[in-house]
């Protein structure tokens, strides 16, 4: 607290700090007896202390909840989101990705949930006009080897997905130079990854988006179900240096997470279940699920059209037009719903609905 700022008499001042009272919710705390005793001041000085402090703290907004639920009350940090780069997407997300707490998208293989990641990285680096941060991206694998060659084809088919955007704005960007690349194979890795080298980047305004691809694969191979109280703890310690980073850098933290058949465990479908009727549930259970701030379900349908389209890529990446879902498990700001999507050459498109 710079107690220079406030409109009080130097002595009064120096008296406040000699007390070591550091806030004004801490001068608040304390009747004006207290005060007198703490600081050795007069009854007057105290009175002129407590109305400085008073006046400093209405100047402070207050945001009620029917401001909140009408969205009446533009928001710094909570009211900000991180553009998918489809206005589809965004519309469903109402806006996109938060930028403060961790976000987790769960799935079946072929999801599409690296493909949604590439885009995120992506979508960082445009300017706030057009949804990014005009920052890059921190990207941790821990099972596979990074995507690149389909990192380079969305960079190069750019254009085409963002229409919204000038051409010229597109070309200035140095898309595959913002993407910080790291790969993890165990936890002692991923913590030290986490804990050292990404605040660096953060604290240099190089980076404002954190993934993790995939949080399961560590904590799956080297726990055993009787470690399952270990596990928990080091759930909760990444977790919680998770959170300090999104909270700290206001940085969107996405953690993609595998799934397990929830045949026979009805509890663990019954909280993590959605509008849709699946078998599977998000692995990691309820100690990670209680480090979240929204879980995302992605999942295959059917084809699109009724011939798919094929693109001229990897035949092993499989992009072909099949229908995919993503549907809101929880989130304090989304009812339940879900929305249809595409994987196309030039990116993730949403669908207003199933044709």
């Amino acid at each position: 607290m710079d107690w220079d700022q406030l409109d009080l008499n130097p002595r009064v001042i120096t008296a406040v700090k000699k007390a070591k009272i550091k806030s004004m919710r801490e001068v608040l705390k304390y009747s004006g007896p207290d005060l007198q005793r703490q600081t050795k001041l007069s009854i007057l000085d105290v009175q002129q202390l407590l109305k400085a402090v008073s006046g400093a703290l209405r100047k402070i907004t207050v945001v009620t909840a029917f401001q909140m639920y009408h969205e009446k009350h533009i928001f710094t940090v909570q009211h900000q989101k991180l553009s998918l780069g489809c206005p589809i997407l965004d519309s469903f997300l109402r806006g996109g990705v938060p930028l403060v707490g961790i976000t987790e998208l769960a799935g079946e293989s072929s999801a599409g949930k690296t493909q949604m990641c590439l885009q995120l990285c992506l979508s960082v680096q445009y300017p706030g006009t057009y949804g990014g941060l005009d920052a890059g991206a921190v990207y941790i694998c821990t099972e596979d080897v990074f995507p690149n060659k389909r990192l380079q084809q969305l960079i190069g088919h750019q254009h085409k997905l963002r229409t919204d955007v000038p051409l010229d704005v597109i070309k200035k960007i140095k898309f595959g130079d913002n993407i910080f690349i790291e790969h993890a194979a165990d936890i002692d890795t991923l913590n030290d990854c986490i804990t050292r080298r990404v605040p660096i980047l953060l604290l240099r305004g190089s980076v404002r988006l954190i993934i993790v691809d995939s949080v399961a694969a560590l904590f799956r191979g080297e726990f055993a179900a009787k470690d399952s109280a270990v596990r928990a703890k080091h759930l909760q310690t990444l977790g919680a240096k998770l959170q300090n980073l999104s909270c700290g850098f206001q940085t969107p933290i996405l953690c993609i997470n595998q799934v397990t058949d929830a045949v026979g465990d009805m509890d663990a479908r019954q909280s993590n279940s959605g509008l849709l009727d699946k078998k599977v549930s998000p692995a990691l259970g309820i100690t990670w699920s209680n480090q979240l701030l929204m879980r995302l379900m992605l999942s295959r349908t059917q084809y699109a059209d009724a011939e798919p389209k094929e693109f001229p890529v990897d035949a092993s990446l499989q992009y072909t037009n099949v229908l995919r879902t993503v549907e809101v498990i929880f989130a304090p700001h989304l009812p339940q719903s879900f929305c249809y999507y595409v994987v196309k050459l030039e990116g993730v498109r949403g669908r207003k609905e199933k044709e």
